[in-house]
């Protein structure tokens, strides 16, 4: 996958007249938040320019990323997940806030599904769950109570042989922090690096208005989480950690779904046995609740759960 080149800030009102009548949402999970789009035939083309412009904090509607709703017979990856069963009706186009294209993002899922019930695209009652695409494939995603749980499919090492025998398989160097760090990478359809700090004195100097360094980078770059657990680590069977995150493409958000998803199986890897399976992940945002469980393709899930909000709907003039 190739990443788009970012947009110049001065270009952004060019970018944007060729918007203009554009039907749009903006709403967010626990702070990270998105600008959202209907497009169920896929007649409409966002480049890079566009999607940046519309992203832009200060010349557009301002966001962490875009999501466009489109049916997966409309895209390439979609006819792709279709071709595996027909469930997933709707795909999640996901752009980062440079208008770079992203694999998967954990609060976007919750809040792209929260838009389509909102804009009676379909039908979800709580309890009920549906399933829809996204570049890290197809996500069943079910309608609680007070948010939505999304199995976000299975996690993996990115360097197992390193991870078992060293415990990490990278460095990271932040400002604010006095050393590198020792990382470990996760996959979760998406790249991580997760980095464990000792307490939350280093969490809040750590300066992420600057890209934090990983050595080695993966190909197409990485999301950088830097995580707090708290002692004691487990109460009452939910562990707890707190978590901020530099995603790539964006800069510093108030929250990382998958991010989330991430540095809760780091931390829970470093633990060892007996670390639990149910966790509560703080992020600056708010909290969501991540899951480990066995999946029926025997490999170990994730489930991710939290709120998703619409707070606006409007029309670019």
């Amino acid at each position: 996958m190739t990443t788009q080149p970012a947009l110049s800030p001065t270009s952004a009102p060019t970018a944007l007249s060729g918007l203009r009548g554009l039907a749009f949402a903006k709403g967010h999970g626990t702070g990270n938040d998105f600008v959202l789009i209907a497009d169920p035939d896929g007649a409409r083309d966002l480049d890079a320019a566009a999607v940046a412009a519309l992203c832009d904090r200060h010349r557009g509607v301002g966001a962490d990323g875009l999501i466009r709703a489109v049916r997966s017979g409309h895209l390439p990856e979609g006819v792709a997940l279709l071709r595996q069963g027909p469930a997933a009706e709707w795909f999640m186009d996901y752009r980062n806030a440079d208008g770079s294209i992203s694999e998967m993002c954990g609060n976007g899922v919750r809040v792209f599904v929260h838009f389509l019930v909102h804009s009676e695209l379909i039908s979800l009652a709580p309890g009920q769950a549906v399933v829809v695409g996204t570049r890290a494939g197809a996500k069943t995603v079910l309608r609680t109570g007070d948010g939505y749980a999304v199995d976000m499919g299975p996690w993996r090492l990115s360097e197992p042989e390193l991870a078992r025998t060293r415990g990490s398989d990278a460095l990271v160097t932040a400002a604010g922090l006095d050393v590198a760090r020792p990382a470990l990478s996760i996959s979760m359809g998406n790249p991580h690096t997760v980095v464990a700090l000792a307490h939350a004195g280093e969490l809040a100097e750590t300066d992420l208005t600057r890209q934090p360094s990983v050595d080695p980078v993966p190909p197409y770059g990485t999301n950088v989480e830097f995580a707090v657990p708290e002692d004691p680590l487990v109460t009452e069977g939910v562990a707890l950690i707190t978590m901020r995150v530099h995603e790539r493409g964006v800069g510093e958000t108030q929250s990382c779904g998958t991010g989330a998803c991430a540095a809760a199986a780091a931390t829970r890897f470093w633990a060892g046995d007996g670390a639990p399976d149910a966790w509560q992940v703080n992020v600056p945002g708010g909290a969501v609740g991540v899951k480990f469980f066995a999946g029926e393709d025997g490999t170990e899930h994730v489930e991710l759960s939290g709120p998703a909000v619409i707070v606006a709907t409007g029309v670019l003039a």
